[in-house]
């Protein structure tokens, strides 16, 4: 049993983070590599206040992750797909059901239930035309309740950029 007092818990609504926060979290969306003593002389605070920014920005849930964007071009020729997915059955348990199955699989980028049109749009890469047989064959295929799959190969990647826009940086 956990006691009370050995876990705190941050709340963080949005109208409680100042400029500094929205900066911070904005510089660490360009890049999240700098030290914490390069932030803080960065945005003129101290270490022990930045420290404490981002500790309490992490556990309120607005710094979902730290990842590393690797350069696909290094890792040698992927195919990214974009995948509209339309199941029979469109209630909550059926949605649910897809979601849950196709997510943890890590081929699945990004998965998007969407209005209108098709009930989910997916971001795929594989490394090649076989790879996506057998994600199709493992997430579509074989589940009985998925209509209708229409897959979009990419050519060309023209953009990436997994930023999400603050309000206001004045």
């Amino acid at each position: 049993m956990m006691d009370f007092y050995s876990t705190i818990i941050f709340v963080v609504k949005f109208s409680d983070l100042d400029d500094i926060d929205l900066r911070l979290l904005d510089a660490l969306q360009d890049d999240a590599s700098p030290s914490n003593q390069s932030l803080a002389e960065r945005f003129n605070i101290s270490p022990p206040t930045c420290l404490r920014r981002l500790r309490r920005l992490r556990e309120a849930g607005w710094i979902e992750s730290q990842v590393v964007i690797l350069s696909a071009d290094r890792i040698g020729p992927l195919l990214t797909a974009v995948v509209e997915v339309s199941l029979d059955r469109q209630d909550a348990s059926a949605l649910d059901a897809f979601e849950q199955r196709v997510a943890p699989d890590d081929a699945v980028q990004q998965c998007y239930r969407v209005s209108p049109g098709p009930d989910f749009v997916l971001v795929v890469t594989v490394r090649d035309m076989p790879a996506y047989q057998a994600l199709a064959q493992r997430l579509f295929t074989n589940d009985a309740n998925v209509r209708n799959v229409k897959a979009f190969f990419s050519i060309k990647r023209a953009k990436f950029a997994p930023r999400v826009p603050l309000p206001s940086l004045a």
